[in-house]
């Protein structure tokens, strides 16, 4: 018995990394397919040109077969950010520590432009979303990153320039991070919103202090557990996705297993 429950165990163990969670859920009578993603258990990557580095990617099921020929798959997916004609990044995007745009501080057009905007900062053990003007001065170190805007929360405010009467209404998308940066949520509206209706998601319905605009009609979602796999008009530039088929995290050491590795070294 004790060795069959050993087997069960090193069974489920051995099990590929779980794919995020997905859900819809009605807010104030809007239906809003939220996917939440825990950096502890989810490999999510973000992605952008090919493996030649000369094409974008596009679409969730280019990437998908890019990863099926390494013998991995594509789960959770969404579009991770504005992007030019091109598909090249609007603002910062750093891709394995590699930064293909830099950084951009200044006001401009369109809702990138609207300041305060932001950056999804991807570390290995944390995922934040970090206002821009504050990731500059602060020099964070993100080796996976990229910038959009505007921000929806910011430490807890929505952003300043949101009116709760307002009558411009696009079906959005956009993220939110923990404070303990270990859950991005992902939540794309599966009706046309404002940016109140939008930024109050994330601060009044999930209770994240920070959050992000991705962009608006272009949205699209990949949630296998919802049966969705947008495919939209057109490609797309960034993509954030969850790998599936890697092996499972190691726990992060606790602190006092560290000082012990940390003993050993001396």
């Amino acid at each position: 018995m004790y060795r069959a429950a050993l087997a069960c165990l090193a069974a489920v163990l051995a099990q590929p990394a779980a794919a995020a969670e997905c859900r819809e859920e009605v807010y104030k009578d809007v239906e809003y397919a939220i996917c939440d993603v825990d950096l502890s258990r989810d490999a999510l990557q973000l992605f952008l040109y090919d493996e030649e580095g000369t094409r974008p990617y596009g679409y969730f099921g280019t990437l998908n077969t890019a990863l099926k020929n390494k013998g991995l798959s594509l789960g959770f997916a969404t579009n991770a950010g504005m992007y030019h004609d091109d598909r090249a990044p609007v603002g910062l995007y750093i891709e394995d520590g590699e930064t293909v745009q830099s950084v951009i501080t200044r006001a401009g057009p369109g809702n990138f432009g609207l300041l305060p905007n932001g950056v999804f900062c991807l570390r290995e053990d944390r995922v934040d979303v970090i206002e821009t003007l504050r990731y500059v001065e602060d020099k964070i170190d993100c080796p996976n990153a990229t910038q959009s805007g505007p921000m929806l929360v910011i430490d807890g405010e929505l952003h300043p320039r949101f009116l709760p009467n307002s009558t411009s209404r696009f079906v959005r998308n956009g993220v939110g991070t923990s404070d303990d940066g270990q859950i991005a949520s992902f939540v794309i509206s599966n009706s046309p919103v404002t940016f109140h209706a939008f930024a109050s998601v994330f601060r009044d319905h999930l209770g994240l202090r920070n959050a992000l605009y991705f962009d608006g009609n272009v949205s699209r979602l990949r949630a296998p557990a919802l049966g969705r796999n947008d495919i939209g008009f057109g490609a797309l530039g960034p993509i954030l996705g969850v790998v599936e088929g890697l092996p499972p995290k190691e726990p992060a050491a606790t602190e006092a297993e560290q000082d012990g590795i940390e003993d050993k070294e001396e």
